[in-house]
């Protein structure tokens, strides 16, 4: 694996990437200006785990469906984040369909 400008493997910091959800991934966008493997993680990070966070927030306002969806979608996430981490940290770029299209494209792949 080859060293980021961060210092770490870029195993581990696609890893770091996934973290703490959307946060971890604007960290890493900012400061890692050159691996496109760890941006790409960063960015895909960002979209996976901010549309959540939005939809949680949005739809938590809605009686009885919002209800079902404030437990339904963090479960969803919870095993998502789990696959997500595994594979940066096995160095696969994992590409979900939409969200990875899209980290893709903003990353500049």
């Amino acid at each position: 694996m080859e060293k980021t400008s961060t210092g770490l493997a870029e195993n581990v910091a696609g890893l770091l990437c996934y973290v703490l959800g959307w946060i971890s991934g604007i960290v890493f966008i900012l400061i890692e200006p050159e691996n496109k493997f760890v941006r790409f993680h960063a960015m895909q990070s960002i979209i996976v785990f901010g549309a959540p966070t939005i939809a949680i927030f949005i739809l938590g306002w809605i009686p009885f469906i919002g209800v079902f969806f404030a437990w339904v979608i963090p479960t969803l996430s919870f095993i998502l984040w789990i696959v997500l981490m595994v594979k940066a940290y096995q160095g696969t770029r994992f590409k979900l369909p939409w969200a990875g299209n899209l980290a893709e494209k903003w990353v500049g792949i």
